[in-house]
């Protein structure tokens, strides 16, 4: 379910560039990277989703979303309603995650404040989703040919062995799309989920994301608590806590569920 993204000196410096490629790339942790992407998430998923933000003063604000997501073919569409608090009731949010590496993902939000569907053009996508610490970025899956990956060592997490693998963007575009330089993640062995990861952002902050909790359920790995820490050097500066429940995996979705005019329809 998944999720290469003139004359004879552009020939030259073509090769040049692949050859650096090749050699900054680690066919050990790229084959790691790609058994994670090639993990079942299940067909369709259904569930509740609580958005804790906490801001650098231990202030928090609960958010209350309901999801849905499903293959099409090799692609993922998601799409988020927005249920509580008031201010952001019946805003809803739609992403068309591509298998095909040249074709941009899309992603959609709906404001009912303005009544508009507005795209998310790609300048904007490493921008904060909804006041969080994740980004639009954040909500699609990573296209594997955007990345060289080095494995940096073995090592455990919570008691699990497990791999740590430095990804770093292979051009100046995706780096100004995804808003990171690089990113270190660890990836569980039993079960190649990316259990925790650093994000090393543009403006010299860092952006840490932690599966807290997961469960096995039908032979899928699925997450119940996600938390992503923003830090300025050793300070948090935000904090957002993502909480699963009333999860329903490969249960029949319909397709119009998918839809820019789904968004402005609400649940």
């Amino acid at each position: 379910m998944k999720h290469t993204k003139k004359l004879f000196i552009g020939l030259a410096l073509g090769l040049s560039i692949l050859t650096t490629q090749a050699l900054a790339d680690d066919a050990k942790a790229r084959a790691i990277m790609e058994k994670v992407d090639a993990r079942d998430d299940g067909k369709t998923l259904e569930q509740n989703m609580r958005m804790i933000l906490i801001d650098k003063n231990g202030k928090q604000r609960n958010r209350n979303l309901h999801t849905y997501g499903k293959d099409f073919g090799p692609d993922r569409h998601q799409i988020m309603f927005f249920k509580s608090p008031a201010d952001v009731k019946n805003t809803s949010f739609l992403t068309y995650d591509y298998d095909n590496a040249n074709k941009d993902d899309d992603q959609w939000l709906y404001l009912p404040a303005l009544k508009k569907v507005k795209r998310i053009p790609s300048s904007d996508k490493s921008s904060s989703f909804m006041g969080s610490d994740f980004s639009y970025f954040d909500m699609t899956d990573r296209d594997l040919s955007d990345y060289n990956f080095k494995l940096l060592k073995e090592t455990k997490v919570r008691g699990h062995d497990a791999w740590m693998i430095e990804s770093t963007p292979r051009n100046k575009k995706v780096v100004k799309e995804s808003g990171y330089t690089k990113t270190i993640a660890i990836v569980r062995k039993d079960n190649y989920v990316v259990v925790r990861a650093i994000n090393f952002m543009r403006n010299g902050k860092k952006k840490y994301m932690d599966i807290t909790r997961l469960h096995q359920q039908g032979g899928v790995w699925l997450p119940d608590q996600i938390t992503m820490t923003t830090k300025k050097g050793k300070r948090m500066t935000h904090k957002t806590i993502l909480q699963f429940s009333g999860i329903r995996l490969n249960k029949p979705i319909n397709n119009t569920m998918f839809t820019t005019r789904r968004l402005e329809k609400g649940l």
